[in-house]
């Protein structure tokens, strides 16, 4: 359990791929004007943390709501489900979809109107140009990027990521700067116009968050940016991408 600031608790989990490879995963409480809770994410928090968890939340009773904001994160929404019943659980299609038995809200977080209804506390960007959920079930490019509007952390999980080292390497080596992921291009839709349409939208992110100090990214690591490091390293990652872009140009146009 990370606090990050006094309104945004970021919690690291465990992922193991095929039981062996730890891969990490995240889960943020954000505390709302009102004193209650948004649960950004699910995972099923343990030990000390899960303690943490239950003693800031009333034991989840003060959890307004679950926004689970990554198609293919789906495995822990029951989890967090159990820990907050009575809280709204939201997700996007494919969370209904892969996990029919939960009381999934009607409402889409991918959804504008809905992701208005957070407005006062949040602001959310979906990559444009990109499939939020492709048929390669592999594409992990898009998601629900969500920005806490008072403390202006970002949580995003796989659109962006942190190359960190494992274990206690993390102390000696460097993270990397912010990268998007590497299936952007498989990504893209197969259409005229996606290639520029993702261009546009990853430097108005670079533009209009540019201010964020601090990214929780899936997976990997919380990164703490210096000044401007936001918009120099989304642009940065933006420019790394520059060759796949090109290509599907000039499949697609």
């Amino acid at each position: 359990m990370q606090q990050l600031a006094t309104d945004f608790i970021n919690f690291r989990g465990k992922f193991r791929i095929g039981g062996l490879i730890d891969v990490g995963t995240q889960m943020s409480l954000i505390r709302r004007a009102n004193g209650r809770y948004l649960l950004i994410d699910s995972y099923g928090v343990e030990g000390e943390d899960r303690g943490a968890l239950l003693g800031l939340t009333d034991n989840g009773a003060k959890i307004d709501a679950i926004l689970n904001v990554h198609p293919f994160h789906t495995l822990h929404c029951e989890f967090a489900h159990r820990i907050a019943p009575d809280a709204r659980l939201l997700g996007t299609k494919r969370h209904r979809e892969k996990a029919p038995s939960l009381p999934w809200d009607d409402a889409l977080i991918e959804d504008a109107a809905t992701q208005a209804e957070f407005a006062e506390e949040l602001e959310f960007s979906v990559p444009a140009g990109l499939e939020l959920v492709p048929d390669n079930e592999r594409v992990h490019a898009a998601s629900v990027l969500v920005r806490h509007r008072e403390s202006r952390i970002v949580h995003v999980d796989d659109t962006i990521n942190v190359l960190a080292a494992p274990g206690v390497l993390k102390s000696v080596v460097p993270q990397s700067r912010l990268k998007f992921h590497p299936t952007v291009q498989s990504a893209l839709e197969k259409r005229a116009g996606a290639a520029d349409a993702f261009a546009t939208w990853a430097r108005d992110l670079a533009e209009r968050w540019a201010d964020t100090p601090t990214v929780c990214a899936a997976h990997s690591a919380v990164r703490q940016l210096p000044h401007g490091g936001w918009r120099d390293e989304i642009l940065g990652a933006l420019a790394d991408t520059e060759k796949a872009l090109s290509k599907h140009r000039g499949t697609y146009g």
